[in-house]
């Protein structure tokens, strides 16, 4: 089936992606334990877990205290702010803000409609999503979608999975943590479980680098984008402030008007909420 072909190919490939966030709130916790479990249950061999150690010792401290801050309800705040905002009939539902410091409740779920078979996007979107693609496609042009929506378990399978070949590779557990937070967003802190965003390549070059700019689908993306209300959501030279690496693959949907303005300045979602 076409989804689980698009599924293996962006568990593939997503390893290569260059993508850095936090641990935060609820989705934090859940990873770190996992990580704990992945450690005593998954590579028990040769005395390893004595050579780990340490490793493991400060693997549990950072669990316990990101379960002093659940428990605190210090991240639900911000988490619920986010749900409540994108599921609101205001118009500023298409700017909320998803990142490190403003993480998206684990457990909502948007309205989704298929914008191509296998891949759903926010129903208020999928007309305007459709229409870009389609008029991309009457210019000669081939875009794939490697990802749209992933709800909260799909993105920690992708995240467990991707940590688990880094220490298949020989990647000590706190290494593999960190390499993967670099490729991959912690469950809650993807801008995909907001339904308003999606990962697109060239049907000719499927790899998610830097040289993806460089293909004429990229390039019309960057170029015409706004125009549906989608903007470049990790532009070039702009990770001191989104917190994340150049991705001209990841667009996102903030409305018509705030994306002509974004486009137009080369400013990014963040410089625009905060003017």
């Amino acid at each position: 089936m076409r989804i689980d072909n698009s599924r293996a190919r962006f568990l593939k490939k997503y390893e290569q992606r260059l993508k850095k966030v936090l641990v935060v709130g609820f989705a934090a916790g859940l990873l770190v334990c996992f990580m704990l479990n992945l450690v005593f249950n998954r590579i028990r061999i040769g005395g390893i877990d004595k050579k780990y150690k340490k490793q493991i010792t400060e693997l549990t401290e950072k669990n316990e205290k990101l379960s002093s801050q659940i428990k605190s309800g210090v991240s639900k705040k911000n988490t619920d702010a986010s749900a409540d905002e994108l599921s609101s009939k205001e118009d500023s539902w298409s700017l909320v803000l998803i990142n490190e410091e403003n993480p998206l409740d684990t457990a909502y779920i948007p309205e989704l409609e298929a914008v191509r078979e296998g891949s759903f996007v926010d129903v208020r979107i999928v007309e305007d999503a459709k229409k870009m693609l389609e008029d991309a496609e009457k210019e000669g042009l081939n875009m794939y979608i490697v990802s749209a929506h992933r709800d909260y378990e799909t993105q920690r399978e992708v995240f467990n999975t991707t940590m688990t070949e880094w220490i298949s590779k020989g990647s000590t557990p706190l290494e593999a943590y960190e390499e993967t937070k670099k490729s991959v967003a912690v469950p809650g802190t993807s801008e995909h479980a907001s339904g308003l965003a999606m990962d697109i390549t060239s049907g000719q070059y499927g790899e998610l680098d830097d040289k993806q700019a460089e293909t004429d689908e990229a390039k019309w993306l960057a170029a015409n984008c706004w125009k549906y209300g989608f903007i470049l959501r990790y532009p070039l030279d702009k990770s001191d402030v989104t917190g994340i690496v150049f991705e001209p693959w990841h667009y996102r949907y903030v409305g018509k008007d705030a994306a002509k303005e974004i486009m137009e300045k080369d400013i990014t979602l963040e410089e625009y909420l905060s003017n």
